[in-house]
């Protein structure tokens, strides 16, 4: 299969326009200044999801930053939202509640899997993906069972008593056989943003950032010609059927 990435600063962004040689789109959508809101990424998600569905669009990863969002997925419990009245966006994703804003690399993969799908599948690529781009940056960090995302372990005997710590978040939809939705990575995001939150719906672990992990600054500019390089290397197996 064919990618074609979109080669801009990363303050620009890219119109994506279909291709007619069945390629996969690459397409920034707005950082820093230029962040996108939530909803009218999610607007902009269903759209090309159409467009894949009756083939009038290739299939697309939408690359972006959000401003200051929470988000909560079909799990959420009352008691994990924040409890002093700040707005909340209920999606049509899995998983629970999480934040979403500067610092962040947003993707919102819009793939048709191959049959039979397997959306767990779906959900390992993604994380292999950035377990990969953490690696590169020389952050190690894993899955833990039962739990989606990518992960910092914990602390070893002795050397700290910190717990496991997210570091990239992955909620994702099919419909029609085309995902959407997809994950964010942690790159120096305010943390404490998370602080007003029960992430995930998780209260035994913790969340972080590239930035905080390294002890250097690592940006979202810093981490998106590496995400884009190993989406087009790992597209391929969500690729034509």
């Amino acid at each position: 299969m064919t990618v074609t990435p979109t080669d801009l600063p990363a303050g620009a962004a890219s119109s994506g326009t279909p291709r007619a040689d069945g390629s996969t789109s690459l397409r920034r959508l707005g950082f820093g200044g230029d962040a996108v809101p939530y909803q009218d990424a999610w607007d902009e998600q269903r759209r090309v999801l159409d467009g894949v569905a009756d083939g009038s669009q290739p299939d697309t990863v939408l690359l972006l930053e959000h401003p200051t969002t929470y988000t909560a997925g079909r799990r959420t419990r009352p008691a994990d939202r924040p409890q002093d009245g700040t707005p909340v966006i209920d999606v049509d994703r899995g998983g629970e509640i999480t934040w979403h804003g500067p610092g962040q690399l947003v993707g919102y993969p819009i793939l048709r899997l191959r049959e039979p799908i397997d959306v767990v599948e779906h959900v390992r690529r993604l994380e292999s993906l950035l377990i990969d781009v953490c690696a590169e940056l020389g952050l190690a960090t894993t899955r833990v069972e039962g739990r989606t995302g990518v992960w910092v372990p914990a602390d070893k005997p002795l050397q700290g008593t910190r717990p496991e710590r997210k570091v990239a978040a992955i909620g994702v939809r099919v419909s029609r056989g085309i995902t959407m939705h997809g994950f964010a990575l942690n790159c120096d995001c305010d943390l404490s943003w998370f602080d007003r939150i029960v992430p995930c719906g998780i209260t035994d672990a913790g969340v972080t950032s590239l930035t905080v992990e390294l002890g250097r600054t690592i940006t979202v500019t810093d981490v998106l010609p590496l995400v884009e390089a190993r989406l087009v290397e790992g597209l391929d197996p969500w690729g034509p059927r």
